[in-house]
């Protein structure tokens, strides 16, 4: 299927998901229905060349910053940003204490 988006055309073919007959069924306002279950999720992958704002990357590449350091880096920075947080509302409190009225 040709379609286009923003005057660009591209081929669209929409992946298959195989189902089968589930075994609940009814009827909803006259008509007959059953349930399908659907064996495997499809997961749609891309092979397209994206840009942002001038610089090329590839969903499938960036996957890998759940890398070991990148997730150390990632808990070092959470902590540091909890730890600062603390110390602002302990301040600010001793501020109020004080009679300071400081705001931090």
């Amino acid at each position: 299927m040709q379609l286009t988006y923003r005057g660009i055309t591209y081929e669209y073919t929409p992946p298959t998901v195989e189902e089968t007959e589930g075994t609940l069924s009814g009827r909803y306002r006259g008509l007959d229905w059953q349930f399908c279950n659907v064996q495997k999720q499809p997961v749609q992958q891309t092979n397209v060349e994206l840009k942002y704002r001038g610089v090329s990357y590839n969903p499938a590449e960036t996957v890998a910053v759940n890398a070991p350091e990148e997730k150390a880096r990632y808990r070092m920075m959470k902590r540091d940003r909890r730890v600062q947080k603390r110390q602002r509302s302990m301040l600010s409190r001793l501020a109020g204490e004080v009679g300071l009225g400081l705001a931090f």
